[in-house]
């Protein structure tokens, strides 16, 4: 097993961080043995969940004493020094494996702790991930993912901590998202940041009205919040695949469904070649035609060079591609519009 995994702005004369062996050392809890939480851990679901092959996911965050998240750029959250994000991963024979992100003063750094099969212990991964024991499909095995993996999903866009936004921790919660799941007693909100002074310098407009997707249909809205929870991390126009010329990232200050950026992938040409579309004819998004309409067919395939998001999953998302592909072929289709 690995003993250190890098820093992950690692650069010239930045030194490497060391993660405990197990997982019960990194302060998630408080009693290991009976999986008693720690306290100051809060625990958080956000509203839009990245799939991930079905598993059932847990996640908390814990800011150091004294700290509060700068959110002055409510699209890019700023995080103190210190703070500490779990997210376990679990199916029915219980959890697989349990991720750790950490931000230092030299940047985020990343683990993940592989779940002995009795549950007694978790232990640190080696850094090039590994193939766990969970079968997500016939034949198909759940990977944890390597350190390379970890930085190229949280670095792509700009924020590297994900489902932990204003869209994502709104009250407002979006009733047919996609694998969505129930806030639990004690769930943290935007609201009860706020309240609990845990985030500074937050636009007045969001305390006052939890954000939301703007859409014209219910269908729409949780189409476009899964896109961009599933999607924005690498397609941003801040982020390294800005020159696509296509964001589905949320834009929380949307009056309108035009406003919302996955909207401008309608009819946008894309590079990718659409099966049975003519040369240089493929696009994102074709109002009436999900099995032409790329961000589709891209989210149905499981092969390297085709699937979307590109890692971290075995098997396509049929509910949020049921989702999708009704929100294009009929609230999109020429004649509704």
């Amino acid at each position: 097993m690995g003993a250190t995994w890098t820093v992950a702005s690692a650069g010239i004369g930045v030194p490497p961080r060391a993660f405990p062996q197990h997982l019960a050392d990194t302060g998630l809890y408080s009693d290991f043995a009976s999986r008693t939480i720690a306290p100051g851990n809060l625990h958080y679901s956000p509203q839009y969940p990245l799939w991930s092959d079905g598993a059932r996911k847990n996640r908390w965050i814990r800011l150091p004493p004294g700290t509060r998240i700068d959110a002055r750029d409510p699209d890019g959250w700023v995080f103190p020094v210190g703070t500490k994000i779990w997210k376990e991963f679990a199916w029915a024979r219980g959890p697989i494996e349990t991720r750790l992100l950490e931000k230092t003063r030299h940047g985020w750094i990343y683990a993940a702790y592989a779940w002995s099969e009795d549950g007694r212990d978790a232990v640190l991964a080696p850094d090039d991930g590994l193939t766990s024991r969970q079968e997500v499909a016939p034949g198909r095995l759940h990977r944890i993912p390597s350190v390379a993996d970890c930085r190229s999903c949280h670095e792509g866009g700009r924020n590297e901590v994900l489902g932990f936004g204003a869209l994502q921790l709104s009250s407002d919660r979006d009733p047919l998202a996609p694998n969505r799941e129930p806030l639990l007693p004690g769930d943290v909100t935007l609201e009860t940041l706020v309240r609990r002074r845990l985030v500074r310098g937050l636009p007045r407009r969001l305390v006052e009205r939890p954000p939301r997707v703007i859409a014209d249909t219910p269908r729409g809205r949780a189409a476009i919040g899964y896109l961009h929870a599933n999607c924005s991390s690498c397609h941003d126009w801040r982020g390294p695949l800005r020159g696509l010329g296509v964001s589905l990232r949320d834009r929380l200050d949307a009056r309108t469904q035009a406003d919302e950026p996955a909207v401008a992938a309608i009819g946008e040409p894309t590079r990718y070649r659409v099966p049975g579309v003519g040369a240089g004819r493929s696009v994102w998004i074709d109002p009436g035609h999900p099995e032409r309409s790329a961000v589709v067919v891209r989210m149905e395939r499981r092969t390297p060079l085709d699937q979307m998001p590109p890692l971290g999953t075995e098997i396509p998302d049929e509910q949020a591609l049921a989702v999708v592909r009704s929100w294009i072929a009929q609230d999109l289709h020429p004649s509704s519009r």
